[in-house]
């Protein structure tokens, strides 16, 4: 009994051993689908946002199109997502045909790095720093900024990532906080994931398409940014918040960055009395810095009542 107890344990492991080689080689064999690569690199995607200001929907499409879904040889063999080209690069290199035969591409340790230097190379190249003035969100614009910028030869470049977008709903991902928006959309009742909970009286809204919410009592900005899996900078620096600020019950903060102009509508605030540019930013989710420069005005300038504060273009002064 005991050697035939022995000897099945032996055959036991042996097909256990050739299945777990058979399904590994297999799944080694199988190709990326969209939903893979998404599920797999959106969370590198909305970090490098976070880094960078580079929309989460256009890292992801642009991954997803140069290295087919991360299936490309230079996606497998190099770790190279983005097709980008060597360009002064010092790392390793791989060559691969592309306009040209045998191109030098630069060749990475992880696909993590590759996501990095994506990043940095759209940051620091002259030829794309206007592509930063755009709205956080507006992913039609940036699709057609890098193409205008020269990022890829193709003329279908910007509409290819347009629809890459649209079709996989990778703007929700502009958010920032994915979890917060799926929440929203669920039965308040139902279990939240289980590496994130937020509060089930907790109300979030928007305004100029920037969600917020109201500070409770017992509220720090510690226990928010838990709430909704922030960053630590990034309560202070969406609500031009110094580190250290006092919370109170009522305040609104912005838990997305504010935009570059008012919603349609809004083209002008009449200065009340108390206000400052600080509470207009607020008050219509428009970036600070944003609303000094439209109205040709620095921090150190007084408002007064009565004071017209553009909120989107400046209208030119008729003579």
């Amino acid at each position: 009994m005991y050697k035939y107890r022995k000897h099945l344990l032996f055959t036991t492991c042996v097909i256990f051993i050739f299945l777990f080689f058979t399904s590994v080689t297999h799944l080694k064999g199988q190709k990326l689908t969209r939903e893979d690569y998404i599920n797999t690199y959106k969370e590198l995607a909305i970090k490098e946002m976070k880094r960078s200001g580079i929309p989460a929907s256009i890292t992801l499409a642009q991954g997803m199109l140069e290295s087919g879904n991360g299936n490309s040889t230079l996606a497998t063999k190099g770790n190279n997502h983005f097709g980008i080209k060597c360009h002064g690069w010092k790392g390793k290199k791989i060559y691969h045909d592309d306009d040209a035969k045998g191109e030098c591409f630069r060749k990475y340790k992880t696909a993590y790095d590759s996501y990095v230097d994506h990043s940095d190379f759209l940051m620091h190249t002259p030829r794309y720093r206007f592509l930063f003035d755009l709205d956080p969100d507006d992913y039609k614009g940036w699709a057609k900024g890098l193409k205008k910028a020269g990022y890829a030869t193709s003329p279908r470049y910007a509409t290819m990532l347009i629809k890459i977008i649209e079709e996989n709903e990778l703007y929700v991902y502009d958010s920032g906080n994915v979890r917060v928006k799926r929440n929203r959309e669920k039965n308040i009742s139902e279990q939240p994931d289980s590496d994130f909970a937020v509060s089930v009286d907790r109300r979030v809204k928007e305004r100029n398409r920037v969600e917020y919410i109201e500070v409770k009592k017992g509220d720090t900005f510690e226990s928010l940014q838990e709430e909704f899996n922030l960053l630590p900078f990034e309560l202070y620096s969406y609500n031009n918040l110094p580190e250290g600020a006092g919370l109170y019950p009522g305040q609104e903060l912005y838990l997305q960055p504010k935009r570059n102009r008012a919603e349609r509508g809004n083209d002008i605030h009449v200065v009340q009395q108390g206000e400052t540019m600080y509470s207009i930013s607020q008050k219509y989710a428009v970036k600070l810095d944003k609303l000094y420069k439209r109205n040709h005005m620095d921090p150190a300038d007084e408002l007064n009542s009565g004071e017209t504060i553009w909120l989107r273009k400046r209208k030119p002064v008729k003579k």
